[in-house]
């Protein structure tokens, strides 16, 4: 059983940064991808970003590309996504979560485990 502990939302205004991090309880990180999903009120959760650990690879939904930054500390057992130049649109909880590093790494269902969500909140 893999749990994760997300940390680090908050309320910020437009224009500002934030750090998600999120500490997964796993034995060998480097055989997981690992995501982060959103979920604005009304909406349906979404992609956001991932990492795989092997090779490194990150993806990225259009949205947040050139303004969200996914990484991670293999040794910490940790991925943190920086956000910068938020939006009040990116007000949402934000979701980790994890999956056996095979596959595609956007869609929802392929994820095994998910944290309890953080909320970020951008105000203009």
């Amino acid at each position: 059983q893999v749990q994760l502990v997300e940390s680090g939302g908050g309320l910020v205004q437009a224009g500002g940064s934030l750090r998600l991090s999120c500490a997964a309880s796993v034995r060998t990180f480097s055989t997981y991808a690992m995501g982060w999903f959103r979920q604005a009120p009304g909406k349906e959760r979404e992609f956001v970003a991932a990492i795989r650990w092997s090779g490194v690879t990150t993806n990225y939904a259009d949205s947040v590309k050139g303004r969200f930054t996914i990484s991670g500390a293999s040794a910490k057992n940790t991925v943190y996504l920086q956000m910068n130049s938020l939006k009040p649109e990116d007000t949402a909880v934000y979701y980790c979560a994890a999956k056996r590093n095979i596959g595609g790494v956007t869609a929802l269902g392929a994820y095994d485990y998910w944290g309890q969500g953080t909320q970020v909140t951008v105000s203009s």
